[in-house]
């Protein structure tokens, strides 16, 4: 016998199956459509370049590493020991304790890739241009239509360079 012979029907349109076998589902559950899922909210992207935080606990370097790990742009660190590193911060390793954690980068000169303790950094500044700003789809639409605009024909939106 089938299920319908057994007097089980499927669920209408839009009802998760869980309803279907009894399951409650919670009320705030609402079918969604393909266009409702096309359509997400974007989010707006923190300015760092040029940005030189206070470091006053470890809390905060926690945070900025943090910050520096989203960014695409490259980083210089302040050891203790007053020496400086500059490159692109491509890794972390997040332990217990400041001791225990550490970040990796790309150096801007060389094929080194140096860890560096979260417990020896003394300061962070995010020096290098963030390649990532204003490299958003409203961005790219924005340049379309403003060369149609133009009556440019066989419009092509390239890459700009990165150096």
């Amino acid at each position: 016998m089938s299920g319908r012979e057994h007097g089980h029907e499927p669920p209408p349109h839009g009802v998760p199956a869980a309803a279907q076998v009894g399951a409650s589902v919670p009320s705030a559950v609402q079918p969604t459509t393909h266009d409702e899922l096309e359509v997400v909210p974007g989010f707006e992207r923190e300015n760092l370049q040029g940005w030189i935080p206070e470091l006053a606990n470890e809390a905060d370097v926690r945070a900025v590493i943090e910050k520096a790990f989203d960014y695409r742009g490259d980083i210089t660190i302040r050891r203790r020991d007053g020496s400086e590193i500059t490159g692109y911060l491509f890794d972390r390793r997040i332990g217990k304790t400041l001791s225990d954690s550490f970040v990796r980068l790309m150096l801007t000169s060389g094929n080194e890739r140096p860890a560096i303790a979260y417990s020896e950094i003394a300061g962070v500044a995010f020096t290098g241009r963030d390649t990532a700003a204003g490299k958003s789809y409203e961005a790219w639409v924005k340049k379309y239509w403003e060369k149609r605009a133009k009556g440019e024909k066989n419009i092509s939106i390239e890459p700009e360079a990165l150096e």
